[in-house]
């Protein structure tokens, strides 16, 4: 505990008020440890190195979506089983705002579950049913903020004077335009401006997000407190892990940017620390969609471990562009790129999530193929629109600035592949050709060091769901277009080969079947990818023990063996997906249109 009281007192300073919030402090952490349940004790220690297992393998999923509650999921629970998912990320679940709530990201009350999805109880069931699949459970944590409604917002409007400062509110607005001199905005078109101003309280209010988000002062230890407490609560109802929302924000500091703060990783630490105490089996999901560089600074280090997972934002943007470009030139180099993510630290790769597809790209290295960063980006835009010309994809746009016309992507998977218009069209080489893509990406994803993360619906090809637009309170955000409802009765088609479900179940499956069959797809053991000698094929090698190669062009496309020389070939080597033997022909190795090849000795 001298460690954590040292970084504790670091960041609030050496006064008696810290001192009596570390007495807090100390009563919760030791209130947790007695109230552990005894099961969940003996999977502590084991301990944490769980998740660098190859039989990691997660999906996302909106319960009402997947479902339509908590005591319809139960029902649902073999399906997960039968794909071979190990965890499962519940998008928020906690009890949110009534109203617009940002997908149900303004939390009001962090120990209740939405009541339309059931209970805290019903949870806790739902978690232990899971457990005895196999299956691990993750839950987002909103750290940077909660609804204004939140309880400990009608503390301190009832004058507790334990809960001032819990919020960052001014009585006029001097110091909010010196902040904004300097933020950045999250949502300059929806929610412009980082401050919000109440007449029933008179004050400004920081508000980063939306309006109805008020963030969290963490420059006051009560905070600090109080959400480590719930932290431990909801780790003792069996929650394996803690998806840490928005964390770049969380310490606010004038004439700054306020994200990315060496603050944040201290309260991250000190967090660590205290699940390390409590919890040791409890890991840490960070969401920082900020720039590589910056993102591994979110595992912590040797001395002060912060998240074991954060997510690959950068491998999904690129497997879309190198899909649109038919052109692996700037994934091969990005991925190359050596940013010095720790050995215990583990990437979450993904193709698509709940949100959109945002195109940030390594400028340096689009200026050195010869691309003019800003057209590509426009390119890359229109083409997952629909709007450049011989684009299959089908998807929308998500915070367009007319101005600089800048904008994100939504869409799901199977739409942004070309299967949505490949169906509209009737077009059967169109529709084979959509369900190629979707495999590839999902063989990259399984096969690449990390762990995988799926999206509910994409396992069985499901459509944009452009209903969205018939309700005024979704209407004007795009991301809905790929948060419909799970289509269960196209999901009873995943057996029959003989139907676009059939043939995706089936392949993903398979694929995931293999990957938690061999330790080759442990995340310890580091992807490297390397220059095929072919633009249009990525390749990457795991310690010279397995190479991955795949054709992201809709035309035949040979790779020359000579690449590959040090791996064993040319010779024999054997497809795991496949199940045979590949001969290079000629001292090259042919790949069909969107083809992909798990080589191993």
């Amino acid at each position: 505990m001298d460690e954590l009281y040292e970084l504790y007192k670091g960041l609030y300073g050496d006064n008696d008020l810290t001192n009596y919030r570390w007495s807090q402090l100390v009563q919760i952490i030791e209130t947790a440890i007695a109230h552990r349940p005894a099961d969940l004790k003996r999977e502590d220690k084991k301990g944490s190195g769980w998740y660098l297992s190859e039989k990691m393998v997660g999906m996302m999923l909106y319960v009402d979506r997947f479902s339509k509650d908590l005591f319809d999921f139960e029902n649902r629970i073999d399906y997960l089983a039968e794909l071979g998912i190990t965890y499962v990320h519940f998008m928020p679940l906690l009890k949110s705002r009534e109203g617009n709530n940002d997908g149900g990201y303004a939390v009001s009350d962090y120990l209740e579950v939405e009541e339309r999805l059931g209970t805290m109880k019903q949870l806790e069931k739902v978690v232990k049913k899971l457990k005895s699949k196999g299956i691990r459970t993750c839950i987002d944590f909103v750290l940077n903020h909660t609804a204004k409604e939140h309880v400990w917002v009608q503390e301190w409007k009832s004058g507790d004077p334990d809960y001032n400062d819990m919020y960052l509110a001014f009585d006029d607005d001097a110091v909010p335009k010196q902040y904004e001199k300097t933020l950045t905005e999250i949502f300059p078109k929806v929610a412009p401006g980082n401050f919000t101003y109440y007449d029933d309280i008179r004050k400004y209010v920081m508000t980063r997000f939306y309006e109805f988000q008020w963030d969290l002062n963490y420059k006051n230890p009560q905070v600090f407190n109080k959400i480590v407490e719930v932290l431990l609560t909801l780790a003792n109802k069996g929650i394996d892990i803690f998806r840490l929302d928005a964390i770049p924000y969380m310490w606010k500091e004038l004439g700054t940017t306020s994200m990315n703060l060496p603050q944040v990783h201290t309260l991250i630490a000190m967090m660590k620390m205290i699940a390390g105490k409590v919890c040791p089996s409890v890991i840490f999901l960070g969401e920082a969609i900020v720039e590589p560089k910056e993102i591994i600074k979110y595992f912590g280090t040797r001395e002060k471990k912060e998240c074991e997972v954060m997510y690959n934002a950068s491998m999904m943007v690129l497997l879309w562009n190198s899909l649109a470009s038919r052109d692996v030139r700037l994934m091969e180099r990005s991925l190359s790129i050596d940013y010095g993510v720790p050995e215990d630290g583990v990437w979450i790769n993904y193709a698509r999530c709940h949100d959109d597809i945002g195109w940030g790209f390594e400028e340096e290295v689009l200026k050195s193929m010869g691309c003019d960063p800003m057209m590509h980006k426009q390119f890359i835009i229109r083409f997952m629109e629909g709007a450049y010309p011989g684009s299959y994809a089908l998807g929308e746009l998500y915070e367009f600035n007319p101005v600089t016309l800048d904008a994100r992507n939504s869409g799901t998977m199977a739409s942004l592949c070309g299967l949505e218009q490949a169906l509209n069209e009737q077009h059967g080489y169109k529709i084979e050709l959509a369900v190629k893509r979707i495999l590839l990406l999902n063989a990259m994803i399984i096969s690449y060091t990390g762990i995988p993360l799926l999206y509910s619906g994409d396992e069985i090809g499901q459509l944009n769901d452009w209903d969205y637009r018939n309700h005024p309170e979704i209407a004007h955000d795009s991301r809905w277009l790929h948060r419909g409802p799970m289509d269960w009765e196209a999901a009873e088609r995943r057996h029959d080969a003989g139907t676009v479900q059939g043939q995706i179940f089936l392949a993903v499956r398979k694929m995931i079947e293999i990957r938690k069959s061999s330790s080759l797809f442990r995340s310890d053991l580091k992807s490297i990818p390397v220059d095929t000698g072919n633009p249009a094929v990525f390749g990457f090698h795991k310690a010279d023990q397995m190479m991955v190669l795949g054709n992201f062009t809709d035309q035949v496309q040979w790779v020359d063996t000579k690449y590959f020389d040090w791996f064993g070939l040319p010779g024999e080597m054997h497809d795991m997906i496949q199940g045979r033997p590949i001969r290079s022909h000629n001292n090259s190795i042919m790949l069909g249109p969107y083809e992909f090849l798990w080589l191993a000795g």
